[in-house]
């Protein structure tokens, strides 16, 4: 982001500028950072499956391998006439075999890569139910019927038994999957079966009783058993229990469809990370602007029940997790994390990720810089914000004083192989880096309104955090003047997003304490009748779940879960707190619930709505032209949103896919090879990532297949060598699911990072 002001001519001036740099970037060796030439393995599988009928299309080959130092797993599709090519085998002994809809495992083949063509045989499924047993979790899931549209407005237990809160069918279904799939997914093994809950309570006999037990037990427990009286137990456990009854009597979904067009062309390369009990959550391949930086280098996850940092040596096949340090004694730091409700059915009332006895840095999400730096959002103290945050010698203490954050900022250097902790008083949570020439990195607060930043650049030169770190809260120019005035404001508060947060942020919200921003308890003289005064502008309080700097201008973009949802634009300019100015603009019906944000080099907004499976864009260019008093209900603008909803089997009796977004990215320089500025979501629910192509509507689903599970919470894309054709560029992430013993294989699985590569062809080597 420059801080001047660019005019349109600017912008398409600057989008041939950015193309020419990130060629320079890729083909200059002085600025790759950590790139290392290693040569690929060279070792290969080819061959054909048939079946029955004759050769099998769309169907995976899997190949797997315990030899090297760690589990490694290589996936390919077969192409129209049932052949395959499995590239870049380290020399190892495999197990190969095929997986597909409509067909039962095939039995598992001893090999060694070797040219020698191999015919694997691959046998029908013999009832819809063995066919059914490796579909996403998204088709089981479109067999659960929420209350119907006419159930609605919740009147509580003992009269509908809908929660009071729940107003329509869509607060419902956004509970359903902003609070439970928030965690893992739905539609699993495990999630749509509840024999496991009877056979471990055998004094449990129905599945409504099964239903209630479960949803109270283990480190989510009291989060899972809020959400249940929130949507109303009643009524929720009669749907959730009607759903797994009938799967239990042998009803199953519609099957999907296999691999089809370049969805045969992808490669899945898998390594384990983490530990049996690990909640992975994040990973980062490069720097987002340059992604050419740590070319063939290390993979980096951050595990948040650990508090560690984990890496992935993608050319040994290695990994290794390093605990990330704490400022105050770790004893003093408080764990998110509570102790069970009730016993879990996996680990009874051990108290996973807690501290002690795991280390309390809980990282949350990780970027790189352009040095190859690993930053992060980790905690470093208790919860109390130093004195600084609220000192009115700090410009932005005066505006807008803090008393606690809840997560805070470190990196990691893989030169010097330590790390450095910032302090911030805002709470972090998700962080970007700017394309201004002192990499600037945001942050939200997942729990408060407060954008705030990082300056790399002055804190490298002074190591001075106070000097370096910076925020603004949320000020709409409801009186018209164009500009921010000093307070008092008119001040509107409320959440609206998720009920687990409260506990996810452990404190770390952020309201303005005594100070400038809330001089006269932040409302303001009030206006004639007892409205906002509209002599004043007005704070607005927001819990941003994500952020992203623009790279055409000065503005830095958040998404606010508050149903239905909206987009919150904060421009710092020229002198902030002072120039910091935001707008509000809502998600447009049907959709509802944006939690990843990211944008394309032409500015134009992207964000994934979890809950009504849409892909949407907001383009500012396209709104009218604005004068006078901006708006605090999102209402301005419609004009600016696009929506594409996503495909896949939908929720029974309503028009909602039931797959779920946790987060979305924009291929911005074609990594993936279906073009620039492409915009993918995760399909959290549905064991794959999607991309969206926005002229035809068309979407690619690249499916990880085995082990079922894949729980992404997001990805990167990285260019190690942009000679290398499709071999030197991959997209990557990781099983982001809270519970890995959910994944295919059960407890004693460990979490993966995955691998996606786009072949011209499906036999290519």
């Amino acid at each position: 982001m420059s801080r001047s002001t660019r005019t349109r001519a600017g912008v398409a001036l600057m989008g041939v500028a950015l193309t020419a740099l990130v060629i320079a970037l890729a083909t200059s060796p002085g600025v790759i950072v950590q790139a290392q030439q290693a040569a690929s393995p060279s070792g290969y599988l080819t061959g054909v499956v048939q079946g029955e009928k004759g050769p099998e299309a769309g169907v995976w080959v899997i190949a797997e391998t315990k030899d090297l130092p760690t589990n490694f797993i290589k996936i390919v599709v077969t192409d129209d006439r049932g052949r395959f090519m499995l590239p870049e085998l380290p020399d190892a002994n495999y197990s190969v075999w095929v997986r597909g809809y409509g067909l039962v495992d095939s039995k598992p083949v001893q090999t060694k890569p070797t040219p020698t063509a191999m015919t694997l045989r691959a046998t029908n499924a013999k009832t819809p139910q063995e066919a059914a047993k490796i579909y996403p979790g998204d088709y089981w899931l479109s067999m659960l019927e929420p209350p119907a549209a006419s159930e609605f407005p919740g009147r509580g237990n003992d009269a509908n038994g809908i929660g009071q809160v729940m107003q329509t069918q869509g607060h419902w279904i956004n509970s359903l999957k902003s609070d439970c799939n928030f965690c893992h997914q739905l539609g699993n093994q495990l999630t749509r079966s509840v024999d496991h809950v009877l056979k471990a309570k055998p004094e449990l006999k129905t599945h409504a009783e099964a239903w209630e037990w479960r949803l109270g037990t283990g480190v989510r427990g009291t989060a899972m058993y809020s959400v249940l009286n929130n949507q109303g137990q009643s009524r929720a456990l009669k749907v959730y229990s009607d759903w797994t009854e009938r799967i239990a009597k042998g009803e199953v979904p519609p099957a999907p469809p296999r691999p089809r067009g370049n969805e045969r062309n992808i490669v899945l390369t898998l390594w384990d990370v983490g530990d049996d009990h690990s909640f992975m959550h994040d990973q980062v391949a490069t720097d987002k602007n340059r992604p050419t930086v740590n070319g063939y280098g290390s993979i980096y996850a951050v595990s948040a029940g650990h508090g560690s940092l984990v890496i992935l040596d993608p050319k040994t096949n290695s990994t290794e997790e390093i605990e990330i340090p704490t400022r105050a004694p770790r004893e003093t730091v408080p764990s998110r994390f509570p102790r069970p409700n009730r016993p879990s059915l996996w680990w009874g009332n051990e108290h996973l990720w807690s501290n002690p006895p795991y280390n309390p840095a809980d990282p949350h999400n990780p970027m790189l810089d352009s040095k190859g730096r690993v930053w992060l959002t980790s905690k470093l103290r208790p919860n109390a914000d130093p004195a600084w945050c609220q000192d009115e010698k700090n410009k932005f203490a005066d505006w807008f004083p803090l008393r606690n954050s809840g997560r805070q900022a470190s990196f990691y250097d893989p030169k010097t192989k330590e790390f450095t902790l910032i302090d911030t008083c805002y709470s972090t949570h998700h962080l970007q880096f700017d394309n201004d020439a002192n990499e600037t990195v945001y942050f939200n607060e997942l729990g408060g309104p407060m954008v705030g930043w990082i300056d790399s650049k002055v804190y490298d030169e002074t190591k001075d955090e106070q000097k370096a770190v910076g925020w603004c809260g949320q000020v709409v120019d409801t009186n018209g003047d164009g500009k921010i005035t000093a307070p008092p404001w008119n001040q509107i508060t409320g959440r609206g997003e998720s009920i687990l947060y409260s506990g996810d942020t452990q404190g770390g919200g952020n309201a303005p304490a005594a100070g400038r921003g809330a001089r006269g308890g932040g409302g303001g003289a009030p206006a004639p009748g007892g409205g906002p005064d509209p002599k004043l502008d007005t704070m607005v309080s927001f819990s941003l779940y994500a952020v992203i700097p623009s790279p055409v201008d000065d503005s830095i973009w958040g998404v606010a879960e508050r149903y239905p949802g909206y987009l919150i634009r904060v421009d710092r300019g020229k002198n902030p707190p002072q120039t910091c100015q935001a707008e509000i603009y809502k998600v447009p019906e049907p959709g509802y619930d944006p939690r990843g944000v990211d944008i394309d080099r032409n500015g134009v907004v992207w964000t994934a709505l979890a809950a009504s499976s849409h892909m949407a864009s907001f383009d500012r260019r396209k709104c009218k032209a604005i004068t006078g008093p901006r708006k605090v209900d999102g209402s301005e603008c419609p004009e600016g949103w696009t929506l594409y909803q996503t495909t896949g089997p939908k929720l029974k009796g309503t028009n909602i896919p039931a797959d779920f977004h946790y987060y979305n990215w924009v291929d911005q320089y074609n990594i993936a090879g279906l073009g620039e500025n492409i915009p993918f979501a995760t399909g959290s629910n549905s064991d794959s990532l999607i991309a969206l192509n926005p002229q035809t509507r068309q979407w690619t689903t690249y499916r990880v297949p085995y082990p079922l599970g894949f729980y992404s919470r997001g990805m990167d894309g990285r260019i190690d060598d942009p000679k290398a054709g499709w071999k030197g560029r991959a997209l990557y992430s990781n099983y982001g699911t809270h519970f890995v013993w959910h994944i295919e294989g059960g407890k004693g699985t460990r979490g993966k990072i995955v691998k996606f590569q786009m072949r011209p062809d499906p036999l290519a080597r």
